[in-house]
């Protein structure tokens, strides 16, 4: 497999499409576990311009219960040996952090990995990614999915976060692997105000050096503040979108494909 090939140049920003294949996310859980389903569902991100499919087996919504990698690998092998095969120019990131399941989706042609815990859940995790020197995402959680939305407090998000993510690539790098991308996990163990702040704040980040990946489709830091549901918030994530590549971001990634590539077209004008 050609990872070079597949992986988008991010020297413009880029939309990754979420392809949740779980039963319990917070949006879109269950719509599209059968094969039908997530082959088109593939197909219509890739041609509304994703440049990214990341493929998730077990949801981290606020308050969910953890999938053991057995279970996690059981729902994303065919769904990533299908679209490998239907789709083999895809980019296809695999949303896990358990590094046994990392591997194995390398093995069978993953091109990027994509970590909610940042490599802190698998001490294995950094020498799988050292070894395969593949593109990862590190992203930035105070504490675990079940309890990461109970009183999270910072000294400062922003330095917090920051010394979090250079600890981090300083572990992986000297483990070999180079091509990390850095995401500051908005809504996983912070305040609406962590959220607004981060958002405002990100070019803090972005002077690590490392490409900046942002999460922020129809999420609570939406809903909280226009008082409205998930499903009604595309307007809203498109305007999010907007000022996070304004400060700096690389990959927006999305459940709405169509809109976050026209985000990033019209951004794209300014220059």
């Amino acid at each position: 497999m050609n990872i070079e090939a597949n992986f988008p140049d991010l020297s413009t920003a880029v939309v990754m499409g979420i392809l949740n294949i779980t039963p319990d996310s917070f949006y879109d859980g269950g719509r599209y576990i059968e094969r039908t389903n997530y082959l088109e569902q593939t197909e219509r991100m890739l041609l509304d311009g994703a440049s990214i499919i990341d493929i998730g087996g077990a949801s981290s919504r606020p308050g969910a219960s953890e999938v053991g990698a057995v279970t996690e690998w059981e729902r994303i092998l065919p769904v990533l040996k299908d679209i490998r095969k239907a789709f083999p120019e895809c980019c296809i990131s695999v949303d896990t952090f358990h590094s046994d399941v990392a591997m194995k989706a390398i093995e069978h042609g993953a091109d990027m990995i994509n970590d909610i815990s940042g490599g802190t859940f698998d001490p294995h995790m950094p020498f799988v990614i050292g070894k395969h020197n593949i593109p990862y995402v590190i992203m930035h959680m105070q504490g675990r999915p079940g309890n990461m939305q109970i009183d999270p407090q910072y000294d400062n998000v922003i330095n917090d976060i920051r010394d979090f993510f250079q600890k981090q690539v300083n572990i992986f790098t000297s483990h070999g692997a180079q091509r990390l991308v850095l995401d500051p996990g908005f809504g996983f163990g912070k305040t609406l105000d962590h959220n607004y702040m981060i958002l405002r704040e990100l070019e803090h980040l972005k002077a690590l050096g490392y490409p900046l990946m942002v999460g922020l489709s129809r999420k609570s830091m939406i809903n909280k503040v226009l008082k409205t549901k998930p499903e009604d918030a595309l307007n809203a994530t498109s305007s999010l979108n907007t000022i996070a590549l304004l400060n700096g971001a690389k990959i927006l990634r999305v459940h709405d494909v169509k809109e976050a590539v026209e985000v990033v077209k019209l951004v794209g004008r300014l220059g």
